[in-house]
């Protein structure tokens, strides 16, 4: 077993944990939605911002999952790396645990539960991202992919946008930046 994969199947483990709890909370305001209109609890409504939110939180979670895999060679197992990488990967899973609230059935309109949210996880996601490329800043090795013109405009996006889904207060310019942030990612991947 290399470092990595030693690292990497607590990590693993906790970042998985973090998907099934947004597809998780995705399945349960499916469920609700798909009951007969008459079963639905009073009020409820899905919206777009949490199930967009969702989208954005999933990619996330994925795109840190590269980026562990790209950082692989510079890992160890030292009680720095674990600890780093519990810290990493448990507020991963605190900010996926708040993406969908708790019951469902009584939280009446899922876009004002983004609203009461995501003032939390965004800037979490936020300070995860600033820490890794901050790790990749002061390795030797990984420094150089800062520098390259595509990451580095792409991250820039990403910054821009996180921050401007913090600060806005607009439920449709939520929905715009939710969307941006959720091709900006799926641009990434081509």
């Amino acid at each position: 077993m290399s470092p990595f994969e030693f690292i990497f199947s607590l990590f693993g483990l906790l970042l998985g944990f973090s998907l099934v709890e947004v597809l998780g909370g995705l399945a349960r305001a499916l469920a609700v939605l798909l009951r007969p209109v008459e079963q639905r609890p009073a009020g409820f409504r899905l919206g777009w911002l949490t199930p967009l939110f969702a989208l954005f939180v999933l990619l996330d979670l994925v795109s840190f999952w590269g980026a562990a895999w790209f950082a692989r060679d510079v890992l160890s197992v030292r009680p720095g790396t674990l600890f780093g990488g519990l810290f990493f990967a448990g507020a991963y899973y605190l900010c996926a645990h708040l993406v969908f609230p708790p019951d469902i059935d009584a939280a009446g309109d899922l876009d004002r539960h983004y609203r009461r949210i995501h003032r939390t996880v965004l800037p979490g996601l936020l300070a995860l991202l600033l820490l890794q490329l901050g790790f990749y800043a002061a390795t030797p090795t990984l420094a150089p992919a800062l520098t390259q013109p595509r990451p580095l405009i792409f991250t820039g996006v990403l910054i821009a946008l996180m921050i401007a889904a913090i600060i806005v207060r607009s439920p449709r310019w939520s929905a715009v930046l939710l969307v941006a942030l959720v091709v900006r990612y799926l641009v990434v991947l081509i």
